[in-house]
């Protein structure tokens, strides 16, 4: 049934109110500035017998691993290199990670802490599925090969004891320069036990991004459960790869030999806490650090797995790629984005093209169709039929101006994902007044130049619009989207104002192609006459 609204504006509108809805969300739904500490103190719980089954997942009933009585704990060894330096505390495990790298620096200045001491997990923590041989664990102090630790060029050793009488427990960590380790943890008797990669990074719940665990599985398919979503704790076999993450770091564990087998459970908030199964020998390697591509690439490439963009990730890798090798040619995120921006609109512009030119041709059937709803108001049949024989006519089509905007929606939230998840835009420079492309624009320019070419985009665009209230909507749309976009990362408000600029030179040239066709029509008819 077609009525004021036109199929075309109708999904036009809902589309833009899609949009508005998910960065509304974003921006007033998801914390910012939160302290994780207040969530991350894992809650007391018991340590009951697991049957484990001959399943790649499963849930499990409840926790299989006993409580931490840790808080106290004094430092046994310092590890520094110069892109970090940890602490290790008398539990064995790391408990304060500090980046050295400027780019990485909080607000005041100072170096980002991404492992806090006063709440667990913590990176390398072990706890054991015997509640009295845990107590014990936490009750006992490790001892250290060395109390200091520099690496300078290449990796270094340090080796951790704890003595429990009937166990034995023994830490050999190798710590590599770029903040990798390796670790080959042994008991001189078996039984069960679980290491952990830590809570994720206690940096702040940003409103942009994915907080809290993934999972690699055996068959590549990845899980992730976001920080207050675990409702049961759930189990997976032979999962390689296991990383505690927000917006721009994590702390993981990997094993592409074998796998891990995985408990993810849970504290008293709901947030998911990884831990990986262990009998008596067991090695893996670890990282802790920005989730920064290339520096996770050169330790493995299938870390960059631990980069997560949601679900539309099958598209926002292969567009990182694509701006990762411009950067490489122009050697700026700002101005490589520009380019990403256009070579995008480059590869979509016969799809946006055909698109314009039926919102001309509709527009300039506008009059005809007002005739038919006068003439056949009441006759909702009738008048379809009529405006369907009207299209074919004139070779226009009624979906032919919205199906473009729906195609583009995926590479939309893919790059949304890219340009709010990529770290190596933090401290990045584009230029002049915009410093830090992770950062909102200090001064406003860039969300009010892309308020106005939405404006200016809007005003040339054929639009035929009979319900005065979808008109009201349309004109306010720029003001609206400049609110959302005052606080957005500048990288991502810098892509939308060159796609505008790019729509709106498109727009202007197919505006020229339908007047210079009026007019020779109009000299046809003259000369006819």
């Amino acid at each position: 049934m077609i009525d004021k609204l036109s199929t075309q504006h109708r999904i036009i509108i809902a589309t833009i109110i899609s949009f508005a809805f998910f960065v509304a969300y974003d921006y007033f739904f998801i914390p910012k500035n939160t302290d994780v500490a207040s969530s991350a103190k894992v809650e007391q719980k018991s340590a009951p017998s697991i049957e484990f089954e001959n399943k790649s997942t499963q849930q499990v009933s409840s926790s299989t691993v006993a409580p931490s009585k840790a808080d106290g704990a004094s430092y046994i060894a310092t590890v520094k290199s110069e892109k970090f330096e940890l602490k290790i505390d008398s539990l064995g495990r790391i408990a304060k990670y500090y980046l050295n790298d400027p780019r990485y620096q909080d607000s005041s200045g100072d170096r980002i802490q991404l492992i806090d001491s006063d709440f667990g997990p913590k990176p390398l923590e072990i706890r054991f599925k015997d509640r009295e041989l845990n107590e014990a664990a936490f009750a006992n102090s490790y001892t250290s090969s060395v109390e200091n630790l520099t690496i300078e060029g290449e990796a270094k050793s340090i080796t951790l004891s704890q003595n429990l009488g009937e166990f034995t427990i023994t830490k050999e960590i190798k710590f590599e320069p770029s903040g990798n380790y390796i670790v080959d943890i042994s008991l001189n008797s078996p039984t069960e036990y679980f290491v952990t990669p830590g809570f994720r990074p206690n940096v702040i719940a940003d409103r942009f991004t994915f907080h809290g665990v993934l999972i690699k599985e055996a068959d590549d398919t990845k899980t992730v459960i976001d920080d207050g979503d675990l409702k049961v704790a759930q189990r997976f076999l032979d999962a390689p790869l296991i990383a505690a993450v927000d917006r721009y770091y994590t702390t993981l564990i990997y094993n592409f030999d074998g796998g891990f087998d995985v408990i993810v459970d849970g504290d008293r908030d709901k947030n998911p806490i990884l831990f990986a199964k262990g009998i008596q020998n067991m090695q893996f390697g670890g990282y802790i650090g920005p989730k920064e591509y290339e520096t996770l690439f050169l330790i493995n490439p299938k870390l960059t797995d631990a980069i997560e963009y949601g679900w539309f990730t099958f598209i926002a890798k292969p567009l990182f790629l694509l701006l990762k090798m411009i950067h490489k040619g122009v050697g700026n995120w700002g101005w490589s984005i520009v380019i990403m921006t256009i070579l995008i609109r480059l590869v979509l512009y016969p799809l946006t093209y055909k698109g314009m030119v039926s919102m001309n041709k509709l527009k300039e059937l506008s009059p005809k169709i007002k005739e038919l709803q006068a003439k056949y108001k009441g006759e909702p049949q009738k008048l379809n039929a009529q405006m369907m024989d009207l299209y074919k006519k004139h070779g226009a089509n009624p979906m032919g101006g919205c199906l473009p905007i729906i195609l583009q929606i995926p590479i939309f939230f893919a790059i949304y994902r890219v340009l709010s998840n990529a770290i190596e835009l933090k401290s990045a420079p584009w230029i002049f007044w915009v410093q830090d492309l992770a950062a909102m624009d200090p001064y406003f320019v860039l969300p009010i130049l892309m308020g106005l070419t939405m404006f200016l985009q809007q005003r040339i665009t054929p639009a035929n619009f009979t319900d005065p209230m979808q008109e009201k909507i349309m004109k306010f749309l720029p003001l609206i989207f400049t609110f959302f976009f005052i606080s957005f990362p500048a990288g991502l408000t810098l892509y939308w104002f060159i796609n505008n600029l790019f729509s709106i030179g498109q727009q202007y040239y197919v505006n020229k192609l339908f007047e210079k066709r009026k007019q020779e029509q109009t000299v046809e008819k003259g000369n006819k006459k």
